[in-house]
């Protein structure tokens, strides 16, 4: 068998190239995506303002544990806690 055209032996494999061209894209590792979250001028006067009003109460009620703590005065209501336990413990 006589074969004149020698132009068909690069056509072998006609997917070679795109084979290649997939390792090459697979081979590169992606870039990295960074999330980004923006808040409104409006969420933030919000939030600083609920801030503001929990958090003298919350380190005025700090305060008040930690002088009880540190004096001996602070005393745990057994009661309460076995309320507040159970739900979790009967399920």
């Amino acid at each position: 068998m006589k074969i004149n055209d020698t132009s068909r032996i690069g056509a072998v494999n006609p997917y070679q190239r795109t084979n290649e061209a997939q390792r090459t894209q697979e081979t590169k590792k992606p870039e990295a995506r960074k999330d980004e979250v923006t808040i409104s001028p409006e969420a933030m006067q919000m939030l600083q303002a609920a801030n503001k009003t929990t958090d003298t109460d919350r380190t005025a009620r700090i305060q008040e544990l930690k002088q009880q703590v540190a004096s001996g005065t602070y005393s745990v209501d057994a009661n309460k806690i076995a309320e507040k336990l159970l739900p979790f413990l009967s399920e």
